[in-house]
């Protein structure tokens, strides 16, 4: 009984055109964004330009020869969780490092962004009486999924809508515990959020702020902070969550806060608590990695140039780039999910191009769409080989074109 059940579901996906089937790729050190897949001769390379290694950092050589120095010293794994055994000298170092990135008092690093989502609003939401929180309606997995595991109420408003936002926050009593949640980069669609308005808000109202700047972390700001420290307005955000497995380059999460923040999550949050810390190697390369980033505009410069480059060659061949997009983050729109897993098949056989489609449930049904991700590691004639793939691939499957990607969609 219980394997049919399960058994149609898939197959509902299936007919759908949203079942998802992973793509093997072995990233080539020193040669990214260059891969292989599995089963293919050494020599049939792709084209990667779907990764969230936004910097190329994952291949820096201060990078890689921080995480070889740390194996050989510490062996692979860390020996257990943060309370028993799990904290390395590594730790310390970086926990101080991003707090002073950020601005704050203290961080507190997770073995993922996730985990750090997730750990740290169950935990809030449990421990302050009677909070109600207001998340926006394009939060990511992590933050939803940490809100509905506990049984505070949740406002949900409009996308980037401020107006909406105050008309739910004029609701609560003054004296009423509130956190806001949102994101600074929106990852389907590439848009940036109204930060200082929320803020403005959170005052007005008296609301705790909690910012995901996962999409932003090593991108912006002078030192690679994120979208609020380019604004100067860090301070006037209570937590800030991030993680080094983007723009850093590696794995793990980390939230950035007071240190009364900190201390509570440190010790209540059960996410926290009981899992397993990262190992030395790990958190040896997100130092390098941070260390690096922090003095270096290098990478950012590179990345932002080489987007304004792949969005005009787009623009120009009516690639339909979605409007929201104002970042690094390219949505191009294919609209249908059968047909968007059909062309990154095609992109990927044909061209070498490797895409992966975006499909129901991470976005909605009629916007299905690629993610395109360019890097500083991505040379302009691969640039031109990815718009040129793209022209073929929307030609042979009748996918519109469009006017200087006049493309409004969400």
């Amino acid at each position: 009984m219980y394997a049919e059940l399960l058994k149609n579901k898939i197959q509902l996906l299936k007919e759908s055109g949203q079942y998802r089937e992973f793509v093997t790729i072995n990233r080539i050190r020193g040669q990214y964004p260059l891969a292989t897949l599995s089963g293919k001769k050494n020599d049939q390379s792709v084209v990667v330009w779907c990764s969230n290694d936004y910097l190329g950092m994952s291949q820096h050589p201060l990078v890689t020869a921080a995480a070889q120095e740390a194996i050989q010293l510490f062996g692979v794994g860390s020996g257990g969780s943060r309370n028993i055994g799990g904290t390395h000298k590594h730790y310390n170092r970086l926990e101080s490092s991003l707090a002073d990135w950020h601005n704050k008092e203290a961080a507190l690093v997770f073995p993922t962004g996730y985990g750090s989502n997730d750990a740290t609003l169950q935990c809030l939401l449990r421990l302050l009486p009677d909070c109600t929180i207001f998340s926006d309606e394009l939060n990511h997995a992590s933050i939803i999924n940490g809100i509905r595991s506990t049984k505070a109420a949740c406002a949900v408003f409009r996308h980037n809508d401020v107006s909406h936002l105050e008309e739910l926050l004029v609701e609560q009593p003054i004296d009423q515990p509130k956190i806001i949640v949102f994101e600074s980069v929106y990852s389907m669609d590439g848009d940036v959020s109204p930060i200082k308005e929320i803020c403005d808000l959170a005052e007005q109202y008296n609301a705790l702020t909690f910012i995901d700047e996962v999409h932003a972390i090593g991108m912006y700001g002078p030192r690679g902070a994120g979208k609020a420290a380019e604004l100067g307005i860090e301070h006037r955000l209570d937590i800030i969550q991030g993680t080094m497995a983007k723009g850093i380059g590696v794995i793990g999460g980390y939230i950035a806060a007071s240190n009364e923040i900190i201390d509570v999550i440190r010790s209540f949050a059960s996410g926290f608590i009981f899992t397993t810390s990262l190992p030395p190697s790990i958190v040896a390369a997100c130092n390098a990695s941070l260390e690096h980033l922090k003095a270096s505009n290098h990478e950012r410069d590179v990345l932002h140039r080489k987007t304004k480059i792949l969005r005009e060659e787009l623009n120009r061949a009516g690639i339909p780039i979605m409007k929201s997009s104002e970042t690094h983050i390219l949505p191009v729109l294919i609209g249908e999910a059968q047909k968007c897993k059909d062309a990154a098949k095609r992109l990927l056989e044909r061209h070498r191009v490797y895409l992966q489609p975006i499909n129901s449930p991470t976005v909605p049904v009629g916007t299905e769409r690629f993610r395109v991700n360019v890097t500083p590691n991505h040379t302009e004639e691969q640039i031109l080989q990815l718009k040129d793939a793209l022209i073929e691939v929307f030609n042979h499957f009748d996918i519109v074109f469009v006017e200087q990607s006049d493309v409004t969609m969400q």
